[in-house]
């Protein structure tokens, strides 16, 4: 935890300084710090116009330490500035033994702590299939891409279902930096040019993914694929500064990392953010502010695929089938690396040909928002 010794808060003039801001490197007491966070938020918020008022949103809430400090901020913010907000608290439930159940006890405790309704959906409920069956299956080196789809499509569906138009995710400054640099890393112009958008407005802007880019914190990622919004309202906040106010507010938050993540590519980007960070805090905002600011045109940035809607569960698709839909055949029929990257190629005509005989278990039919 970031302290310090100094004499005075350089805000208010009167407290002990407890923080030194990671961000700005300013000395304030906690109360200011708490101010300052909170307002940075807000005008995240405002700026940027992320909500109508008697907006109905879902906070997707994983029990961490983002996504609890996010339901707590909007909670307070919604009834410090009267935003209209309808809050509803939506978790998905993977499947991961000693991880998510642990986790999803803190989020019935933070639902009762915060007087917000919640909602669990798991993916056994709505694939049929849980993480943990899922690496058995395909083993850690995949696990990720599994996870990062079969979570946003079931977070839509959550969201849905509630008649929910808009959700609300963790993810903080540290982890749009991430998948900026995971983008360069990779020469993948496409998604670079859009990585940090702060919303995802629908269908129109959205491409299929494969997922693995997807951080874990705030429980999804950040685009959606079937008209409701994604937004980040801590797209500027860093996760140290979001760590130090769960500390200091003392909130009730789970803080083991994932059991199935250790060999993520997003966890070699961050080894790599963090050593920028501690020779220039500002790298962090810069990255972000480059990635605004880059605009590709021309050949490179190629023509984006025609979305349609998936054959088989009507969700959003740029394919015959969705993502989902295809890592979910490949799990049932004992070929888990059908889905991955270009193992679709070798969907075999006569396979394709057979049409749904042999698939298995299908994800629901997609049916829009509850209204």
């Amino acid at each position: 935890m970031t302290t310090t010794n100094g004499k005075v808060c350089e805000i208010c003039l009167v407290s002990r300084p407890m923080v030194k801001r990671p961000k700005t490197g300013q000395k304030v007491c906690k109360e200011c710090f708490f101010q300052l966070f909170e307002s940075e938020v807000h005008f995240t918020i405002v700026s940027n116009r992320l909500f109508r008022r008697g907006e109905k949103v879902a906070i997707g809430a994983s029990g961490g330490k983002d996504s609890t400090v996010l339901a707590h901020v909007m909670k307070t913010l919604n009834e410090r500035y009267d935003y209209g907000l309808e809050l509803h608290l939506l978790s998905i439930d993977e499947g991961i033994s000693g991880y998510r159940d642990d986790s999803l006890e803190t989020v019935k405790r933070n639902q009762l702590q915060y007087g917000l309704p919640l909602t669990v959906l798991g993916y056994g409920e709505l694939y049929g299939w849980t993480m943990d069956e899922i690496v058995k299956s395909v083993g850690r080196k995949n696990n990720c891409t599994f996870c990062g789809v079969f979570r946003r499509q079931a977070l839509d569906r959550g969201a849905a279902a509630l008649g929910v138009d808009h959700i609300v995710t963790g993810h903080n400054a540290d982890d749009i930096a991430e998948t900026v640099l995971m983008n360069v890393l990779r020469g993948d112009v496409a998604r670079l040019e859009r990585c940090t958008e702060i919303v995802t407005k629908g269908p129109e802007e959205v491409l299929e993914e494969d997922g693995e880019d997807q951080a874990c914190s705030g429980g999804g990622g950040s685009s959606g694929g079937s008209g409701i919004r994604r937004s980040k309202p801590f797209k500027y906040a860093y996760e140290k500064e979001i760590v130090m106010y769960a500390y200091f507010k003392k909130l009730d938050y789970f803080s083991t990392e994932c059991i199935y993540s250790p060999n993520a590519y997003r966890g070699y980007a961050r080894t790599f953010l963090k050593d920028l960070e501690s020779v220039r805090p500002s790298s962090i905002i810069d990255i972000i502010r480059s990635g605004e600011s880059l605009k590709v045109g021309g050949e490179k940035l190629g023509k984006r695929p025609e979305l349609g809607l998936c054959q088989r569960c009507g969700y959003i698709s740029s394919n015959q089938l969705c993502k989902a839909c295809l890592l979910l055949e490949g799990l049932n029929k004992g070929r888990p690396l059908l889905g991955i990257k270009n193992e679709r190629s070798r969907y075999s005509k006569q396979e394709d040909e057979q049409g749904e005989r042999g698939v298995g278990r299908k994800i629901p039919m997609w049916q829009g928002v509850k209204k």
